[in-house]
């Protein structure tokens, strides 16, 4: 539980007197520190500065507070608890100096506070942390600090008594290598906070012997419709951040694979890292940290919730969920096809349709995601089966399509009961790069084209392409859920950390590095591609790159955060990015190659790490794959030439796309500008 604040008499009737010497602040502000937006407020609390000045009174709600305020430099820092859900007033006030007052909105701990209506049923997991069984569906349960120890040999090891002294206690910074860490519940997930500690109790008025006065905060891979807590952050326990004085935190709602919602894990960061500053004080900055799905929750909160993180280092990164879902799910389709219809297609051609380094790519997201798309097949074992979707016998049950966590945003057809999609291939030519290329006959496309089908709305193949909802295309690029890159992207120091599994002998992976030039040309369209570094290594040099990725980051970090020029925001960006930072590989462990990485690839890096594309991509679409459905055009079979058809496969394509193919050159149905940041639902 969040610590209250409690008033003595003395207290409630003090005035807080500052030292002569401090000069009179030019005018009395009252600034909300643990939380920049003070009508988002949570748990009853809120770290507040306000300028040193004589004989300053602070009060809240007509409370007197001015005992529980600090002097920190030439301001006044002090923790306001007691505040009521709803609205609270905080004032300053000092003799000469008139008054300055804050509003603050404060709302429960356990959410919600801006990702609109929470889901339900929700299944409680506070036990896999070690912490009491909780009731759903708020999941709350006290919290707990605990201690772990670094040994020399390199590991982590519960200390029950941080003032022990282990015969394998390693030393950092010339300090034992002791970490205190806090596990509680906050907007009904599971948080974790991580920092090294001297055996005292953290402070927001003084700095933590051994914090550097940052935080990176983690987040974990998958996408999931959710139901449930999750048994796992994104993690904590690492000594890349703790052996260099980085405090590191985590909510199991930032873990995709539990919660496959942007929004939701944003609202999860901007609560913990709330109760991270009322516990630890104010942090200078924080950095993103985390891969695949990790990825996509760095890319989009930074996107539509600016200020939660600085800076981000995504790794093996996509966009977001809804542009990732439509190679997934052609995946899905053309294994069906080769296993069927399309069995004589050579694996040469097979894999000239998809796209990939190797068609085995394909097959492992068949195998790994293609299930989210359905209504049950996802559904986490908390969740009895006699509760689940059935279309006989529980038509009103939980559906389990990832799509569940995006309701609030997409709304639900009242004709399926489901949430309503952007899912979408009409018009989309399969194989059309292959085609023109030769390397499939215009006989294997017309095929193709023509039996390949689409998905219904539960997940189901069906021969009919699949067609996605207009008002959920519409809501996607208004809410963000589709990431343009056009908002706080724009003034977001990026490091795509692109640890390349294409040709590492992961010969079915997913993380294909194609994604992060698809994010390149979004920043590029919206003027920001200045903004994003791309890194690639092999998993062997990912360790070194990953240290040189995080001091590089804080090294641009902390050049903006000293630039007192009047540059704009994006501006101090690029200039103050450090001059060793930029596109290149890790030859080996030893060696960086500087230079500019392209879609498609050229250079030496290009050659180490070829890029290869997608279904998507090898179907025409340009590389933003900002079209989450295309726009259609007539068949026109100029377009194909030199490739000529017969006038059956002329007949057939034309059956094949009745109301035409992809015209990939125009904005896609429902495409918009984003409605702004720090949307609430």
């Amino acid at each position: 539980m969040l610590r209250a604040l409690v008033l003595t008499a003395a207290c409630a009737a003090s005035l807080l007197t500052v030292p002569a010497a401090v000069a009179a602040p030019p005018r009395l502000t009252v600034e909300s520190v643990s939380n920049p937006h003070p009508d988002l407020v949570s748990g009853g609390q809120v770290l507040v500065r306000v300028p040193a000045a004589r004989d300053v009174r602070v009060t809240a709600n007509g409370r007197d507070v001015t005992g529980e305020f600090k002097q920190t430099g030439d301001t006044l820092l002090g923790l306001v608890g007691g505040l009521r859900d709803g609205t609270n007033e905080i004032v300053a006030s000092a003799p000469g100096r008139g008054r300055a007052s804050l509003r603050v909105t404060n709302h429960p701990i356990t959410g919600p506070v801006f990702s609109g209506r929470q889901q339900e049923p929700f299944y409680c997991e506070t036990q896999a942390y070690g912490l009491p069984a909780a009731t759903p569906p708020l999941c709350s349960a006290p919290t707990q600090v605990s201690y772990q120890y670094r040994t020399t040999g390199g590991q982590f090891r519960p200390l029950a008594d941080p003032a022990s002294r282990p015969a394998d206690l390693a030393s950092v910074n010339g300090m034992p290598y002791i970490v205190r860490v806090e596990r509680g519940t906050i907007d009904r997930a599971v948080y974790e906070i991580a920092a090294l500690t001297d055996g005292t109790a953290p402070s927001p008025f003084t700095v933590e012997r051994g914090w550097n006065e940052r935080l990176v905060y983690t987040f974990g891979g998958g996408c999931n419709s959710g139901f449930h807590q999750g048994a796992s952050t994104g993690g904590v326990l690492n000594d890349l951040f703790l052996s260099q004085g980085y405090a590191v935190a985590s909510s199991s709602l930032n873990v995709l694979d539990n919660n496959c919602s942007p929004i939701i894990s944003a609202e999860a960061a901007m609560m913990v890292k709330e109760h991270f500053t009322e516990t630890y004080g104010p942090v200078r900055h924080t950095i993103g940290w985390g891969g695949s799905g990790g990825a996509i929750q760095q890319y989009d909160i930074a996107e539509n919730y600016p200020g939660i993180l600085d800076g981000i280092i995504p790794g093996i990164s996509y966009p977001d969920p809804l542009s990732t879902a439509g190679p997934v799910t052609d995946c899905r389709l053309l294994n069906r096809y080769f296993a069927g219809a399309g069995s004589s297609f050579t694996p040469e051609q097979r894999l000239a349709v998809a796209g990939f380094h190797t068609y085995s790519t394909c097959v492992s997201w068949e195998q790994t995601f293609a299930n989210r798309a359905t209504a049950t097949g996802s559904c986490t074992p908390l969740l009895p089966v006699s509760e689940r979707w059935d279309p006989v016998s529980n038509p009103d049950g939980v559906i389990c399509n990832s799509n569940e966590q995006l309701v609030n945003q997409l709304g639900r057809d009242p004709r399926t009961g489901f949430v309503r999609s952007t899912l979408d291939n009409t018009g989309v030519q399969y194989g059309l790069s292959a085609l023109r290329s030769g390397q499939i006959s215009a006989a294997q496309f017309v095929d193709l084209n023509a039996a390949i089908g689409g998905l219904d709305y539960t997940g189901a193949p069906v021969p009919a392409r699949s067609a996605a909802d207009p008002k959920a295309l519409s809501a996607a690029y208004r809410s963000g859920l589709f990431n343009s890159a056009s908002l706080g992207l724009r003034t977001t120091p990026i490091i795509d950390q692109r640890t390349d599994l294409d040709l590492a002998g992961f010969g079915a992976d997913i993380h294909t590095t194609e994604w992060s030039f698809v994010m390149r040309e979004r920043l590029r369209r919206s003027g920001a591609a200045d903004n994003q570094v791309i890194i690639a290594s092999r998993p062997a040099d990912a360790a070194v790159a990953a240290a040189y990725e995080l001091d590089a980051m804080d090294r641009w970090l902390t050049a903006i955060g000293n630039d007192r020029s009047g540059r704009g925001a994006q501006q101090k960006v690029v200039a103050n990015r450090p001059a060793d930072l930029g596109d290149g590989c890790y030859v080996s462990a030893t060696e960086r190659v500087r230079e500019r990485l392209t879609y498609p690839s050229s250079g030496r890096c290009g050659e180490l790490f070829p890029v290869a594309a997608n279904t998507r991509l090898v179907a025409g679409s340009g590389l933003a794959m900002d079209a989450l459905k295309c726009r259609l055009k007539p068949v026109d079979f100029r377009d194909y030439l030199p490739v000529t058809f017969t006038r059956e496969e002329q007949r057939r394509l034309r059956a094949a796309f009745p109301d035409g193919v992809c015209d990939w050159s125009k904005p896609g149905v429902g495409a918009r500008k984003p409605a702004g940041v720090w949307q609430r639902y």
